[in-house]
């Protein structure tokens, strides 16, 4: 088949408005380019804003709060403060509370990693029959304290016969 060589007014147009278009999006791409790459200069701006929206937790801050969360001696409401969203979590706190009686265990918090008001660390659970070592755990930072995540938490209860439906 062979094509016409010359086009049609209304084709001219089309292939006329593309290369407007291609050229402005072209342009919109170098300004975008230039205004990230000069904002990106600016690292410390913008480091400042994000570590001060939660400070960096400590490995001991972290141990305190999974210690807290499996003392048998702490009611299943004090707990629940230690945990996002831990008041869903109140009954399966209960049930661990029982079989921690008379049960020791311990935790060795490393390898955190922070992003803005999120932590994820490696977590050593020492008990009785054993140590668990690296066991993934997030935190996150609300109303101005670390708390473990619920996925966190039900890693516990779930070891501790609790386990999260």
């Amino acid at each position: 088949m062979l094509l016409p060589t010359s086009r049609p007014t209304g084709m001219r147009n089309v292939a006329r408005v593309l290369r407007v278009s291609v050229a402005t999006v072209a342009a919109a791409l170098a300004v975008t380019a230039t205004l990230t790459g000069c904002s990106s200069n600016d690292k410390s701006s913008s480091q400042s804003a994000s570590s001060s929206s939660a400070p960096a937790p400590t490995a001991d801050q972290l141990q305190g709060v999974l210690t807290a969360f499996t003392d048998p001696a702490k009611s299943a409401d004090d707990k629940a403060k230690l945990v996002i969203d831990g008041d869903k979590r109140i009954s399966n706190i209960n049930t661990m509370n029982q079989g921690l009686a008379n049960y020791q265990v311990g935790y060795k918090v490393g390898d955190i990693k922070t992003d803005g008001t999120k932590a994820d660390a490696k977590v050593s659970i020492t008990s009785p029959h054993g140590t668990m070592p690296d066991v993934p755990m997030s935190f996150q930072y609300t109303d101005g304290s670390w708390k473990l995540s619920d996925a966190g938490a039900c890693t516990l209860l779930g070891a501790a016969r609790a386990a999260c439906q």
